[in-house]
């Protein structure tokens, strides 16, 4: 008697192993989705921060975003969220355009 496997036994378990695949792939993409959103959300709320803190230095609100990155409050790479999608300043709040 020969040891080993079918091929009927190994194309079951290739099959298995596509379909956890299959069903994992959907749930990554999804959870890729949240971290962006959760992040840019974050960028926002520190953004809303940095207007605050330059009105209590200024006695004003900034106009741009310019304002708060060349006062120091933030960074260029602050400017943009981690999908690539600006922050922009609108009625003295972060806005993501």
């Amino acid at each position: 008697m020969k040891n080993g496997f079918t091929l009927i036994e190994m194309m079951i378990v290739m099959m298995a192993i596509a379909l956890l695949f299959m069903l994992t792939i959907p749930n990554i993409a999804k959870t890729i989705d949240v971290i962006e959103t959760s992040g840019c959300k974050s960028q926002v709320s520190l953004v809303n921060t940095a207007i605050l803190q330059y009105k209590l230095e200024n006695n004003r609100f900034p106009s741009q975003i310019d304002h708060l990155i060349n006062s120091g409050f933030l960074n260029e790479d602050q400017r943009y969220c981690q999908n690539g999608r600006e922050i922009t300043i609108e009625n003295n709040q972060a806005i993501i355009k």
